[in-house]
């Protein structure tokens, strides 16, 4: 496909333009206070989710039952409560790509010179209780390597954890939410739930 090799940053010099026949997904807007201490990044909102613009909206993602379990942001909460319940116990949200071009929902399927990541030095300057970033799965802990791993401020700690999404079937629901709270319990504001 013509022009598939040319870079692509979100630098307004550089042509950030997809081919013809490609959509360029937008992805949301972060959902933190500046006391976060906790950033979850995924890599790019899946169509679902683009959809609803709403953070993990496709009903098979173990996103918001690992969230119920470790914030008391349970799924059957009103979206905008589940929001409120994060912020409360210090968790923001985002994804490494502002912009990518995806045909579907999969990971997999991002081409890989569209990525183009958000600003995260402009994040974690107006965020700078933030200890930890914890990655939704591989993708986003690799884009978030490629494009924006400079920005990370010196104490914050990083770590990878199992992808939430419905593609990602290796581990059980229990294991996921395991991993999940090992990582993140630590760092969250006191009084969330413990199970």
């Amino acid at each position: 496909m013509a022009g598939r090799n040319r870079p692509r940053r979100p630098d307004a010099t550089q042509d950030t333009t997809p081919d013809a026949g490609e959509t360029r997904l937008t992805g949301l807007p972060p959902v933190a206070t500046p006391e976060a201490r906790v950033l979850v990044l995924g890599s790019m909102p899946g169509a679902a989710s683009l959809a609803a613009q709403a953070y993990y909206a496709h009903p098979r993602n173990a996103f918001w039952p690992i969230m119920g379990a470790l914030a008391g942001a349970d799924p059957s909460l009103p979206y905008a409560e589940r929001l409120a319940r994060l912020r409360a116990a210090g968790i923001a949200l985002w994804d490494v790509l502002a912009h990518c071009v995806r045909p579907g929902s999969l990971d997999a399927d991002i081409a890989a010179d569209s990525m183009v990541p958000n600003d995260f030095a402009r994040f974690f300057a107006a965020h700078p209780r933030v200890r930890l970033v914890a990655f939704n799965g591989a993708t986003a802990a690799q884009a978030f390597a490629r494009h924006a791993r400079a920005t990370l401020p010196t104490g914050v700690a990083s770590v990878r954890l199992p992808s939430t999404s419905p593609a990602h079937a290796a581990l059980r629901l229990d294991d996921k939410r395991s991993a999940w709270r090992t990582a993140i319990a630590p760092f969250l504001e006191r009084g969330v739930p413990a199970s």
